[in-house]
């Protein structure tokens, strides 16, 4: 149960998050896709202020380009604070002010960061004390990825990533984030993996019928050992992001050659995530990815998801 805040104003900060391993399972009737994931919470941060309105509004700020962010319904963390007043009953709304930290359209989950943040916030504000379980709910109804934003950590994802089992990770793991000027939709990405899928039916293994993680990646975090969790990281979405991306394999090759252990796209893409053995060499690979042009961000993980902050 999160809290109720005698405030006027509550600050929630919620983080993104990498996929160290995604399965995909084959599309099926209603078009989604059966997966198998293993999420980190990294430290850059959305942070979400919730106030009082007599209705719902947003606006949207930060260190990350926000340009593509919308500010009216299709925005999640103002649907996440529409659909938590209904089911509560709470007669009065929000504005809401998102700080995106996290790279927008970037394989990162900021969006579905900003709906559990909304989601902590208003309970917080509006003091409706639903339960971490009646949260979780909320959240599988916004987005396969809200969910994991509430909890944070790192954690198992099966279904659509949502049915979540806690995973243990013993110390601190170093990524460097490079991110790109232009995002990758993320329907466009199953899209193109369906059609790589059907390209190569004949010289590649079909989609799995019940995807799984690798227990290799859980005995690597329980270890607490970037070495072999870099050698079973996979991204069953990468193929389809180069595909619609090719100078990503440029990126990768780069941040490799600069020290990394490994590099996979995040997710949808086209964000690409290194893993480095040690801080220092988490700078030098941004670094080198900076003297090339690219923004590229230093966090850690596993951290903490949505938590109310002073305000």
């Amino acid at each position: 149960m999160i809290p109720a805040s005698d405030a006027d104003r509550v600050h929630v900060r919620a983080p993104g998050k990498v996929n160290l391993f995604l399965e995909v399972g084959a599309a099926m009737p209603d078009g989604y896709h059966e997966l198998a994931t293993a999420f980190q919470a990294v430290s850059l941060y959305e942070d979400v202020w919730a106030t009082a309105s007599d209705d719902f509004t947003i606006e949207v700020t930060g260190s990350v380009d926000t340009s593509g962010v919308p500010l009216d319904d299709r925005n999640l963390a103002l649907r996440a604070a529409r659909l938590l007043a209904r089911k509560t009953g709470q007669a009065g709304g929000v504005h809401l002010h998102v700080r995106k930290g996290v790279p927008v359209a970037g394989g990162m989950g900021g969006g579905s960061a900003d709906a559990a943040a909304a989601l902590v916030a208003c309970d917080a504000l509006w003091g409706t004390e639903l339960t971490n379980a009646q949260l979780h709910q909320l959240a599988a109804r916004l987005g396969a990825d809200v969910p994991f934003s509430l909890h944070g950590g790192t954690a198992v994802g099966t279904g659509r990533g949502d049915e979540l089992s806690a995973a243990l990770a013993r110390g601190r793991f170093e990524w460097v984030f490079a991110t790109d000027a232009e995002g990758l939709s993320t329907p466009d990405v199953y899209t193109e993996l369906d059609a790589h899928r059907e390209r190569r039916r004949t010289d590649i293994a079909p989609a799995p019928t019940q995807p799984f993680v690798d227990p290799d990646v859980l005995h690597a975090l329980r270890a607490g050992d970037p070495v072999r969790l870099a050698a079973c990281l996979r991204n069953d979405l990468q193929a389809a992001a180069l595909n619609l991306r090719p100078e990503l394999a440029e990126v990768l090759e780069l941040g490799e050659s600069a020290g990394a252990l490994a590099g996979i796209v995040s997710g949808s893409g086209p964000t690409v995530a290194f893993l480095c053995e040690a801080p220092e060499a988490a700078l030098d690979v941004r670094v080198a990815l900076a003297a090339l042009g690219r923004d590229a961000f230093h966090a850690h993980g596993p951290v903490p998801g949505a938590r109310l902050l002073p305000a």
